[in-house]
């Protein structure tokens, strides 16, 4: 039976019935003949084509182990909790599939004897005292909850523990030695995992551990001889952030803590070198720095780092202990001495928000994709509702890759609405963002509410908040004000609520019927001129940065905010872009040609008539 079939048969099984789209067998089939003959795909497959099963039923047909990574953790979860199961049930073909997350989210057996023991009181002095009771007993929470849960997945918490007592008990790659040399190797919940992971045919991963698999040398997980990269507009950046590295002060302070009762004195000066590092950092929020400029801060912070790392070494502490903290002491040293040796293809700056932190990464990862990935896999699927023109070369793609694009099965054309704000002022104007809130004012009010308004920045987002709930009589809720998923809740729920959020509401968000009906985009969403990273891939890409940098990625978000509005084949409302370039800009064409195939207008009479015919509608998720 080929996976065209299948396909179809597994398709019927699904509630409600029906044949599988046209487009969808169009991608199985692709799909199909790359696991078949090996090589590289690269699919755009518009919205509601269903592209999971596209991918899963040929990967799992082939019978290679594959591995799938997504870029947001709501596939992940559809996949595991919904698509697979469900192919277990109706494909006719057995199959196991495992979910494998970095070993940060799985409890650390081995620092959970340490603690439930008693020896590590001291862990908790440095605690205030009116904390102590309730830090405590989250911590003794926790110890209860490993003792009967049998993944120790930080995910099946009925709690969200603080970030600091989940530190206590769990270890990053930075710390952990492996599980030859723990004690609690052999019953080691993340070594379980990954077992786990190793007799599968389909893992389930992150994209940015896939990515971190790729920058440590392949050993994170099992091997496998596909790989499916859904959402895979996400992987260039993802990729730079996990080839690269952070420096906090943190680092430092927790390097301390752990080899304190050795070495005492090495721990105050590990302390204060990474105090000494923060407070350089703070001069450079948000721009790129050069080694020199923090050569005396970066020389101190190494240079106490190795003498912790001796120190450590030569100690008398816990063998278990004392393998964490060396194997920590030899990351921090490796990374401090990366920052200083940073060179022309890479590049380093300070976040501009949070703690201070000093962040290197590579400035292009397409060579490091020729070399440990396209060479070493027989077989690569890279797929998303909206592929950037440039993706293949930003990735090193070999130039024997093949692509496909199919359409989305809804009628854009009667379902939904473009309209861009023409008569607003320029956005890099200062009247732009006073007359870009009335005109989401008056969107909002015909739409009656129902509103999901997309902002490239925090100000921008609170200060429309600010300025329009008190006037509106909706309920307006802001990205800060919930988790996503409860806030996403809310919003679809409260039929005529509105929410405001940013770029990491762009993606990942599906809320079907009447209550998502008007979707506003407050700018076109380049890249800030001063954001280290992308400039310094301007600086790489010359005269051709604009075409093959900024335009690109402009084009993948906007297409990833516009795409949020229809997402069924009733659904029916208006995408408002409130930035005047999309129609007059002279790279206009490329990003309307990456927006779905909408009716467009700039009369917002015809917005509004369109909006208030929606209102009357009858709900559709009722």
């Amino acid at each position: 039976m080929g996976a065209a079939e299948a396909l179809e048969r597994v398709v019927a099984a699904l509630p409600g019935g029906g044949e599988a789209r046209r487009g969808q067998v169009e991608m199985t089939n692709a799909v199909e003949s790359v696991f078949a003959d090996g090589g590289q795909l690269v699919v755009q497959a518009g919205t509601g084509i269903g592209k999971s099963l596209s991918y899963l039923v040929p990967a799992i047909l082939s019978g290679k182990t594959t591995v799938v990574a997504t870029a947001t953790k709501a596939l992940q979860d559809q996949l595991a909790n919904k698509d697979l199961p469900f192919l277990q049930k109706q494909l006719g073909k057995p199959f196991e599939f495992a979910v494998l997350k970095g070993r940060a989210n799985y409890l650390c057996l081995q620092k959970a004897v340490e603690i439930g023991s008693g020896d590590e009181q001291l862990v908790l002095e440095d605690v205030r005292e009116d904390e102590y009771g309730a830090f405590g007993q989250e911590l003794m929470k926790l110890l209860k909850w490993a003792k009967t849960n049998k993944s120790g997945d930080r995910a099946e918490l009925d709690f969200e523990p603080k970030p600091r007592a989940w530190a206590m008990l769990s270890v990053t790659a930075r710390e952990c030695p492996g599980a030859p040399k723990c004690p609690q190797g052999e019953s080691c919940f993340a070594e379980a995992a990954h077992q786990r992971a190793a007799l599968a045919d389909v893992i389930v991963v992150n994209t940015h551990l896939y990515a971190t698999h790729l920058a440590t040398g392949g050993w994170l997980l099992p091997e496998h001889d596909a790989v499916i990269f859904d959402e895979a507009h996400a992987l260039e950046d993802i990729a730079a952030s996990a080839f690269g590295l952070e420096l906090t002060e943190g680092r430092f302070v927790a390097l301390a803590r752990s080899i304190r009762a050795a070495a005492p004195e090495e721990a105050d000066a590990l302390e204060a070198a990474g105090g000494r590092l923060a407070d350089a950092l703070e001069g450079y929020r948000g721009r790129r720095v050069f080694p020199a400029e923090l050569e005396h801060p970066l020389t101190a912070a190494g240079e106490a780092a190795r003498k912790g790392l001796a120190a450590v070494k030569a100690g008398e502490d816990d063998e278990n202990k004392r393998t964490r903290a060396v194997k920590a002491a030899s990351t921090l040293v490796e990374d401090v001495a990366a920052v200083q040796g940073v060179g022309e293809g890479a590049v380093a700056w300070v976040e501009s928000g949070g703690p201070p932190t000093l962040k290197m990464a590579p400035i292009d990862v397409a060579h490091l994709f020729a070399e440990r990935l396209w060479d070493n896999v027989p077989t690569a699927v890279l797929t998303s509702a909206t592929i950037p023109s440039n993706l293949p070369m930003r990735l090193g793609l070999p130039s024997t890759h093949e692509q496909l694009s199919v359409d989305s099965p809804f009628d854009y054309e009667n379902q939904s609405l473009l309209y861009c704000a023409t008569h607003l002022p320029d956005p890099r104007k200062p009247e732009f963002e006073e007359a870009m809130r009335a005109e989401l004012f008056a969107l909002i009010k015909a739409a009656g509410g129902r509103t999901l308004a997309l902002f490239t920045s925090w100000r921008a987002m609170r200060a429309a908040a600010e300025a329009l709930a008190p006037a509106l009589p909706y309920r307006v809720l802001t990205q800060d004000a919930l988790p996503k998923p409860a806030l996403l809740t809310a919003f679809s729920t409260d039929e005529t609520s509105c929410l405001f959020a940013t770029m990491g509401f762009w993606q990942g968000v599906d809320v079907p019927g009447a209550a998502l009906s008007l979707l506003a985009i407050d700018k076109l969403p380049f890249s800030r001129p001063d954001e280290p990273l992308m400039r310094a891939r301007r600086d790489l890409a010359g005269k051709a940065a604009f075409q093959t940098v900024d335009l690109p990625r402009a084009a993948s978000l906007l297409a990833q905010g516009a795409g949020r509005l229809i997402r069924s084949t009733t659904d029916r409302g208006v995408v408002a872009v409130l930035d005047p370039r999309l129609a007059t800009a002279g790279y206009r064409w490329e990003l309307i040609g990456a927006l779905p195939p909408m009716r467009r207008t700039k009369e917002r009479s015809e917005v509004e008539r369109f909006l208030e015919s929606l209102v009357g509608e009858p709900s559709m998720t009722s």
